[in-house]
């Protein structure tokens, strides 16, 4: 096969690939756009448009006015907030000890306790939430925030994230510090921490996606409306009412979807960074 023939193969397999991508795209995105521009035509507040349209036909705001009216929405999303964060916490500062220590402390049985953390992700939660609820409700801490702060202390995942990120920096780093006159934990906050801002990024984002946009748990673990999460203050808005309001709920859930959506352009480029030096493709 001479060179020209390989540049048109080339090219065409190029085109075959960009357009299944392209249309792979189109899948994922289509039924957001759906989603935002139903929640600006006020004409499908009472009912959905059936086939979809993706322009408004009666264009307005008070649909979000409606939204702000009817579901507390700040309320809610500051709960979100709050749990959100507190997992976060917790669940990074297990993650990242566990993963250095694995990495780093080469202790005796590090592989053994990797592969039995590892081993937890196998489970699925629907299993593991029923005991999970009973032991909460022994401790009196369900309708409590520490119901969702105290399983994040088992982020296996980040574990394996972060032990794979660090495996990638030097232990000389290590070796000297100490030699210095170091502690061990001095060692990890003062010269590993900093170098592991992108993995940190990258579990942030993952923990805030799962944690912002949970429903199951939160409607095992909170009784009290005051204390629900964006998710479930939608949900339970949506299961109560009388009528549907499909445009306000788009309007809602769109409102919703702003924190994560910033969050995600604020730290896209540590996630990048941290594929590509961890190697990791989730």
């Amino acid at each position: 096969m001479n060179k020209r023939s390989l540049n048109r193969s080339k090219v065409i397999s190029d085109w075959i690939l960009t357009s299944v991508l392209l249309i792979g795209s189109l899948v994922m995105v289509i039924p957001f756009i759906w989603m935002v521009f139903t929640s600006f035509d006020w004409a499908a507040r009472l009912k959905i448009p059936f086939p979809p349209r993706f322009w408004p036909e009666e264009f307005s705001i008070r649909t979000y006015q409606m939204a702000f009216t009817n579901i507390p929405m700040l309320k809610y999303m500051i709960n979100s907030l709050i749990v959100s964060v507190g997992v976060i916490l917790f669940s990074l500062t297990s993650a990242l000890l566990s993963g250095y220590a694995i990495s780093k402390l080469k202790f005796k049985g590090a592989n053994i306790v990797l592969l039995l953390a590892l081993s937890t992700m196998m489970i699925p939660f629907e299993m593991t939430m029923i005991p999970q609820y009973l032991m909460f409700a022994e401790f009196k801490l369900l309708d409590t925030y520490w119901a969702f702060f105290l399983p994040a202390l088992n982020y296996a995942f980040g574990t394996f994230l972060a032990k794979s990120f660090i495996d990638q920096l030097p232990g000389s780093l290590r070796e000297a510090a100490i030699i210095d006159g170091a502690s061990e934990f001095t060692v990890f906050i003062k010269i590993y921490l900093p170098l592991c801002i992108p993995i940190l990024a990258t579990m942030i984002i993952l923990q805030f996606l799962a944690v912002w946009n949970d429903l199951l748990w939160p409607l095992l673990a909170l009784k009290t409306p005051d204390k629900y999460t964006i998710q479930l203050g939608l949900a339970m808005f949506s299961y109560n009412k009388d009528l549907p309001l499909p445009s306000v709920i788009m309007a809602a859930t769109t409102v919703s979807l702003i924190p994560v959506i910033v969050l995600y352009l604020f730290l896209q480029r540590f996630i990048v960074e941290s594929i590509a030096l961890s190697g990791i493709k989730q």
